[in-house]
């Protein structure tokens, strides 16, 4: 009986944004199958379409295990998952939802109609939606 080898993945983060908040997902990690490593390259899955309907992607070896990640600029867009590619799986941190209500209730005393300037609300909201976005 022939030892099968562990898989090997790279990893990286989809982060899926839509304009709609409503549709809103954290970002999370993504693992890429590795199918073959050469001394210049590693070959992984990029996607997966259907049975048999691989698309397959590759990055510089030696870049990605002398850093430990890689931007893959052949990935099609900084939006692809495997845009940042990682040896190891990343921490993703985000937000607390505790910050968020508190920038929103902060945001909300400074509205001028609840005796705030346009000021205090403008620079109160641009801090709730950073806050927003990144989260």
């Amino acid at each position: 009986m022939a030892d099968v080898a562990p898989a090997e993945f790279l990893y990286g983060v989809d982060s899926s944004v839509s304009d709609d908040s409503r549709f809103y997902e954290p970002p999370q990690v993504v693992r890429f199958r590795i199918t073959k490593k050469t001394p210049k390259r590693i070959y992984y899955v990029r996607r997966e379409r259907g049975p048999g309907e691989i698309e397959i992607g590759y990055i510089n070896r030696q870049q990605i295990e002398a850093d430990g990640e890689i931007y893959n600029h052949g990935a099609g867009g900084w939006w692809a998952p495997d845009f940042h590619l990682h040896l190891t799986p990343p921490v993703i941190e985000q937000a607390r939802t505790s910050d968020l209500a508190e920038l929103k209730s902060a945001m909300a005393a400074a509205h001028p109609d609840r005796g705030g300037s346009d000021e205090a609300f403008i620079a109160a909201r641009a801090r709730y939606e950073k806050a927003r976005r990144t989260a």
